[in-house]
This record gives structure tokens, sequence and C-alpha cells, in this order.
């Protein structure tokens, strides 16, 4: 099944569920009989939403990030891995493999400054039509804003990390 027209989403803001929502709506997605595929920009660990995303058939995962956790744009090993991630999902999108293309994180990428705004935009604009693509991270700039068809904004209004709960497997990854 292909779509007809694929639109842009966008999900960022400071508030928990980006990812899971993106998640979410890549098993909507196979449930639907489309092919999704799944970019995590800055991350390289297994996260437990991968073990099921593995195991469907119609959706494959790729990861773009360095051990550890990127703090800013002072590695250049994830600076090497943001942009190889921004060529694939060139790439990907170009292909006209998958129905969905998920890209985790990218608006963080932005962001720290390891991949541009305009290269971003210039990857989106490549986008055939067909294809829905959700990208994810806080701080969606407001130009990718504007060219986003659909913007959730999660916000905090009350969080258990204030209380010093640490992330937990199956909820936070």
């Amino acid at each position: 099944m292909h779509l007809e027209q694929g639109y842009v989403h966008i999900y960022t803001g400071d508030g928990k569920g980006k990812t899971t929502a993106a998640t979410g709506l890549t098993v909507r997605a196979v449930g639907a009989g489309l092919k999704v595929a799944v970019l995590h920009f800055l991350k390289n660990k297994f996260s437990s939403e991968d073990r099921v995303l593995k195991k469907l058939k119609s959706v494959r995962v790729w990861k773009f990030g360095a051990p550890g956790w990127v703090l800013g744009a002072g590695r250049a090993v994830d600076l090497t891995e943001a942009r190889r991630g921004l060529r694939f999902l060139e790439r990907v999108l170009r292909s006209g493999e998958f129905d969905c293309v998920v890209a985790d994180e990218v608006c963080v990428a932005v962001k720290l400054g390891l991949i541009s705004e305009s290269e971003l935009l210039r990857c989106l604009a490549a986008r055939p039509k067909k294809v829905e693509l959700v990208l994810t991270g806080r701080g969606a700039t407001p130009a990718l804003k504007r060219r986003a068809d659909l913007v959730s904004v999660l916000k905090p209004e009350k969080h258990y990390f204030a209380q010093g709960v640490p992330a937990r497997r199956g909820i936070e990854f």
C-alpha cells in the first residue's frame, strides 16, 4: 500500500513522548500495510522499542550516533555520524522503498549544529510527495515548523524526573 499524499510531522518540545509518539505512528503505519524506515540520530544504544520494531518485517531501523551522550557539537564523531545520517535520510526518502520515514532526534542534531537547518530543509524539499515524514527532537526551528504540515509541541507540566527518578527501561528507553 502506498500513500497518495504524505505529510511532514514534527514532534518537538521539552516534554516526554516525542520518540514514543513516532514509534506509535510507526506501529499504526505497519498495521495499515505501510513500509517504514526509522533513522535514529544521536543514538547508537539499544532502546526497548528496537526489540519490537526489528521483528516487524515492514520496518527497517538504523542508528546514526556514537557511544555516549551528545551534549554539544564538540565531538568530531558526533558530527560525522549526524552528517552520515542526513545523507542516508536523503537516500531513503528518494528510494521510494518506504511509505513513511521517521528521523528521530534530527531536530536536536540541527539545534546542536551537527547538521544545518538548510541541509535538512533541502532534504525535505527533495522528498517524494507520497512519503510521510516524521521529525522528532527538542528545539525544532521556526523554519522547520513552518515547513511541516503538523507540529506537536510536548510541554512538561509535571515529571517525576524532577524528584530524582532516573530513566527507566521500558518507560523512558
